[in-house]
Order: C-alpha cells, then sequence, then structure tokens
C-alpha cells in the first residue's frame, strides 16, 4: 500500500488564473502535501507531458500523478488535449 503521506505531483491545465488559485488555496487549507503546477491551455498541457519547450526540464516540470483538465480553454480544450493524451502511448 502507498504511503499516503508522501506528496504527489498536481498538474492543474486551466486558463482562469482566479480557479488555479483556488485549487492552491483549497490544497493549503487542506494541508495537503501537493506540488500544483499549472498550465494554461491544452497545448501547453501536451507540451508539459511531452517536455518540450520551456517544459524541458524535469526537475521544474516533473511527471505528475493528477492532471486536473479544465473541460473549455482557448487554444486547445481539454476534450481534444484528452483525445491527444489517449492516442500518444508515451502518455497512456
Amino acid at each position: 500500500m502507498p504511503n499516503s503521506s508522501l506528496p504527489v505531483t498536481i498538474l492543474m491545465a486551466d486558463d482562469d488564473e482566479d480557479d488555479r488559485l483556488l485549487a492552491l488555496d483549497a490544497l493549503k487549507e487542506g494541508r495537503v502535501l501537493n506540488n500544483l503546477y499549472c498550465v494554461e491551455d491544452g497545448i501547453e498541457l501536451l507540451e508539459y507531458l511531452r517536455r518540450e519547450g520551456k517544459f524541458a526540464d524535469p526537475a521544474t516540470s516533473p511527471r505528475p500523478s493528477l492532471i486536473l483538465l479544465d473541460l473549455n480553454m482557448p487554444r486547445m480544450d481539454g476534450r481534444e488535449a484528452l483525445q491527444h493524451i489517449k492516442a500518444d502511448p508515451n502518455l497512456r
């Protein structure tokens, strides 16, 4: 059984800064020991997961254990990003 006290990496894909701040506040208030990383749309989500561009360094862009995905975002919405994730064997 995994140790539930170890922090996990959470990646949040959401274009709304207020929603990102609310999630961060909720984690802090609940004393949840997780690291929250944020991207603003589906394109950035895929770049993060594929370690491309500004997300190339695994030290600053660790592989997430959990992804919180907004469905309505600019450039690429959450549904389309999810299709790309499911289609990429390296991201399953």
